[in-house]
């Protein structure tokens, strides 16, 4: 049939009946999926425009050798490649033939690959279709001739079949743009839809008693849920219930404890905010910390809780900060919002001076730092003082955070300072006199997953400084200051102005969206599914896409095992640090061993971590150790989503409860494991460097390690006071000076500094790409547009790189 209307066209032509310039828009109306494609592409209403440099396109090999014959070249002649170059490289400059493109949802981009792609194909093969053949041979026989018996116009159906064959989502963009429509995310919850619930809102500040209300009705409810986002709040929450002869289970992503001896389900369960069910009905549900809704990595876990759960009652704790935004998302459901609003119960103050010197520490006083690097640098200039002090930090297992904070607070220990960071914000119950900032800057990532160093929000200020004189404890007043003076101007600035509203509630793509994106594009990889489901997606101004740089990182790291879409989205979604290589790595060796279907053993993993492990004798061990027990963090993560696969979860709790001991004895003596790092040979010394530093934030690191050269491992051995001295004398010289200009500069200029200085790129490779980038433009195949596309050089890059 397509044969037959192709003489046709050219009769038409001969006749006049088409004018030389409609010529395409006929060509166009001759290719099937044209009038379709046109609509699913082009835009539809108000969706925006994809993001095409997601579009990985799909490989199409040319046609070797023809076991049959070339039909084409009987029915006319053989196609003189030359010409028919000349006449590709014509089609592709025609200005008519681009615009079509952009109509059937072509842009720039994916019109010169698909072209390069195109052209490939018809050079390289041994024969092409008749009908191709026939048109192409048309083309070369009638250019520059009067006789019309082909134009380059003709090629644009094979042309735009072609693109649909190598870009398959042109096809179905209607459908993917209503798989992404993330626009009216209650209607995901049918079960929460069908009742009508009643939400109560507790609003106040740290140390309020807000969350005490809540718990009170949970408690006293036929059966009830608490969400929090730490498995430290929840454990306390299932302590609480158990103790008050309330049946509750503990539900957390790495295990499950049952009230019931019989493993029955108790009527109350305390959860990580993750694994709540939304189809389970209850009395009473209790969703903590509220505000995290805006995380940028984990908001949408309360927005999955706040629309999904079906509880008669719903009552939330947090910032009052998140009083409208709860409002507004209870306007889309129909349900109206009843706020309680609670004042702190002890009175806080801000102290008009700062610390200056850790000579005038108190009983009681907790200095917060923002890394681990000033946790050590602090903790051992205080035990050289003779004074004793517990750590507490987020990497810790909860067990030793637990058994610090249970060190700080006895009174009869003569541990009598704390040093944490950020972690001791919630989850905690501590006896704390005095909040000590260390220093009011702290690494972040912004909505981009870009790391940014930027003073603390006036949220987090007052999340920190209210675990200062807690209710009920043997200080009745809570006071906070800064270690420098120039600190507590600025602090005070921050903690009085008001808290940001919380504008925005955080969605993530779930299981089933990415398996119908699967469908549509089963070449896609995963990573690059996600890409384009972002790309395509549509929000309402009440949400945002959660960031999913951590996914796309464990997708790319196992995209080259064979794994069904549905595992391989469990894998990506597992709870681990990316930045650290041990734990990725076992990841890594779990999947493999998945796809194999060899079951991941016990013994399987002591021989992978080397178990029975021995007391830590430095820094550097103590941080294998933290990652040691986060790889059976992971184990037990996965043994509740494959138990036939992840089989011992029950030998594995053992050995990390036996390994959380080990750590603690560690984290007790963390001043001696600093010395013996110190002491430690070169090559050890290199390594804890990094995590010993001897400014308060890695901004003075910088100004240090800049301004004394090979001073630096030379100031490692002396003494904390000679420290103290050469801090003041050097870095209050530069503090000011260099604060705004990092502010500004950090996380920022250009991607090859920034890959530079995260260690994702050395200047060889920078030398390399350059030298690859340069011979891909001067070595070009066939004229326009012969330079390799962007997804071949990373490909290539890639392999290199391995």
């Amino acid at each position: 049939m397509r044969r037959c209307a192709w003489p046709l066209l050219r009769l038409s032509a001969r006749a006049g009946l088409l004018p030389r310039h409609g010529r395409a828009a006929t060509a166009a109306c001759l290719c099937p999926a044209t009038a379709s494609s046109s609509s699913s592409a082009g835009g539809d209403g108000g969706s925006r425009a994809p993001d095409t440099s997601l579009f990985v396109p799909v490989p199409l090999r040319p046609v070797g050798d023809a076991a049959e014959e070339d039909v084409g070249a009987e029915l006319t002649q053989p196609l003189d490649k030359p010409e028919v170059l000349k006449n590709l490289n014509k089609f592709y400059k025609r200005k008519e033939i681009q615009r079509l493109g952009a109509e059937n949802g072509l842009d720039a981009r994916l019109f010169h690959q698909a072209f390069i792609s195109f052209r490939k194909y018809i050079m390289e093969s041994s024969s092409v279709s008749a009908d191709l053949h026939i048109i192409l041979n048309d083309i070369c026989c009638g250019a520059g001739k009067f006789c019309l018996l082909g134009h380059v116009d003709d090629l644009f159906p094979f042309f735009l079949r072609h693109a649909k064959q190598i870009f398959p989502m042109l096809d179905c963009m209607d459908d993917l743009r209503k798989i992404s429509d993330l626009r009216l995310p209650p209607n995901w919850y049918p079960d929460a839809r069908a009742i009508q619930r009643k939400i109560i809102f507790h609003a106040g500040p740290t140390n309020s008693g807000k969350t005490y209300h809540a718990i009170q009705r949970f408690l006293s409810a036929k059966s009830g849920i608490y969400c929090g986002p730490l498995k430290l709040l929840a454990h306390e929450i299932f302590q609480k219930s158990n103790d008050a002869n309330v049946p509750c289970d503990l539900v957390t992503g790495e295990e499950r404890v049952y009230a019931n001896e019989d493993a029955r389900q108790a009527p109350h369960i305390a959860c990580t905010i993750e694994m709540c069910s939304t189809n389970t009905p209850y009395e009473v549900a209790v969703i903590d910390e509220i505000q995290m809704i805006r995380d940028p990595a984990r908001g949408w876990a309360w927005t999955r809780a706040l629309l999904g759960l079906c509880a008669e009652e719903i009552h939330i704790c947090g910032e009052a900060a998140a009083v409208d935004l709860v409002t507004e998302l209870m306007y889309t459901t129909g349900e109206e919002v009843e706020v309680r609003n609670y004042k702190r119960l002890t009175p806080l103050t801000v102290l008009d001076y700062a610390l200056e010197s850790l000579d005038n520490l108190q009983p009681g006083d907790c200095i917060v730092c923002f890394s681990k690097n000033d946790i050590y640098s602090v903790s051992r200039q205080i035990e050289a003082r003779g004074l004793e002090c517990a750590v507490i930090y987020g990497s810790l297992p909860p067990g030793t955070k637990l058994e610090q904070a249970k060190k700080f607070n006895d009174p009869d220990d003569p541990c009598k300072i704390l040093v944490a960071t950020d972690a001791i914000g919630m989850g905690l119950n501590l006896c704390i006199k005095r909040i000590i900032f260390n220093s009011i800057v702290k690494p972040t990532i912004n909505e981009k997953g870009e790391k940014e160093i930027d003073s603390i929000t006036t949220s987090q200020a007052l999340q920190i400084a209210g675990r200062a004189g807690r209710y009920g404890s043997s200080f009745k007043q809570g006071e906070v200051t800064t270690m420098h003076h120039d600190d507590l101007i600025q602090l005070k600035e921050i903690l009085s102005e008001p808290v940001r509203p919380v504008k925005a509630a955080g969605l993530h793509p779930t299981p089933e969206q990415i398996e119908m994106f699967a469908y549509h594009l089963p070449d896609a990889t995963l990573s690059n599914l996600i890409d384009i489901f972002v790309s395509l997606s549509q929000v309402d101004g009440l949400y945002f896409v959660c960031n999913i740089d951590d996914f796309k990182f464990l997708a790319d790291m196992i995209q080259h095992i064979p794994l069904n879409l549905r595992s391989r989205y469990v894998f990506c979604t597992a709870p681990l640090n990316r930045k650290e290589p041990f734990v990725c790595t076992t990841l890594l060796k779990f999947a493999r061993q998945f796809s194999r279907n060899e079951p991941l053993t016990f013994d399987w993993l002591c021989r992978h971590t080397k178990w029975p492990l021995a007391a830590p004798k430095n820094i550097k061990e103590l941080v294998h150790l933290e990652a040691v027990h986060d790889v059976f963090d992971l184990y037990l993560w996965l043994s509740y989503r494959f138990m036939d696969m992840f089989p011992d979860a029950v030998l594995v709790r053992d050995i990390q409860k036996k390994l959380d001991d080990i750590i603690q004895v560690g984290v007790s003596n963390i001043t001696k494991l600093i010395r013996a790092s110190q002491s430690a040979a070169p090559g050890t010394a290199a390594v804890v460097s990094e995590d010993f530093p001897l400014s308060r934030t890695k901004r003075d690191t910088r100004v240090v390690s800049d301004h004394q050269g090979g001073k630096y491992k030379e100031a490692l051995s002396v003494s904390p006071e000679v420290l103290e001295e050469r801090r003041a004398k050097n870095l209050k010289a530069y503090r000011s000076a260099t604060r705004q200009e990092d502010l500004k500069s950090y996380g920022r200029g250009s991607l090859a500094n920034r890959l530079l200085r995260e260690g994702l790129l050395t200047q060889e490779m920078l030398r390399q790409l350059e030298s690859e980038w340069q011979d891909q433009h001067r070595n070009g195949r066939y004229g326009i547009g012969s330079k390799r596309d962007d997804q071949n050089s990373s490909k290539e890059m890639g392999k290199k790189k391995k």
